[in-house]
């Protein structure tokens, strides 16, 4: 007879099972570790637009140019609302702690919808602005700074179109196996802080 080996995993469903699971855990934190490297990279490219901004703005007769109006209060609304968002996909996350799925769609959802409305209010106020890209150098810096920050927004939406979709295979997310909504909503996170300054710079600090 052949001897069996009592180590061997194929023959140990129990072992190959905690085996698999400690793999996949390492495999979450380095996901992490991902993200957290690649908000970093992002962040350096913002620096870049915010410092080139400035060094503009401080070199110019007259910031922003007579030609260039800024309306602030349809700024000030998304600002808001985006800002709020953050509330609300932190929800979200509660509740998938708390091993509820449906309430954690729930708050994605209206995340989603705050985020397309921003959108949708920030091409309005493209359409509304009497300048364009090429107008002088603030409109190119405000259109270049203010649609590579909606590009990253639109990627939010998508990420948490993606965590719903993935919600719907049942115990794909619960109490302690949910990093890609953790991770989706860190990533919301600093698309809102990235905002907050992009608001400061371009609207608030026209008025002064």
């Amino acid at each position: 007879m052949t001897a069996i080996d009592v180590n061997d995993n194929t023959l140990n469903p129990s072992t190959a099972t905690t085996a698999a699971a400690a793999h996949h855990e390492e495999h979450e934190d380095y996901r992490l570790l991902g993200l957290m490297i690649f908000l970093a990279s992002e962040s350096l490219m913002f620096i870049g637009l915010f410092v080139s901004y400035l060094i503009y703005r401080g070199a110019a007769a007259a910031w922003p140019p007579e030609e260039t109006e800024v309306e602030l209060l349809l700024p000030a609304i998304n600002t808001i609302i985006l800002v709020s968002s953050s509330f609300v996909i932190h929800m979200g996350d509660v509740a998938i702690k708390k091993n509820n799925v449906k309430e954690m769609r729930a708050w994605y959802l209206g995340t989603i919808l705050m985020g397309l409305i921003f959108l949708g209010g920030q091409v309005y106020e493209y359409l509304s602005l009497g300048y364009g890209l090429g107008t002088n150098v603030f409109s190119s810096c405000f259109y270049v700074m203010t649609g590579f920050h909606g590009l990253h927004v639109f990627v939010g939406v998508l990420l948490m179109l993606g965590v719903l979709w993935r919600s719907r295979r049942p115990g794909h997310y619960h109490a302690t196996k949910h990093t890609g909504v953790e991770m989706t909503e860190i990533y919301w996170h600093f698309v809102d802080v990235i905002w907050i300054i992009l608001f400061l710079l371009l609207y608030i600090l026209t008025l002064f």
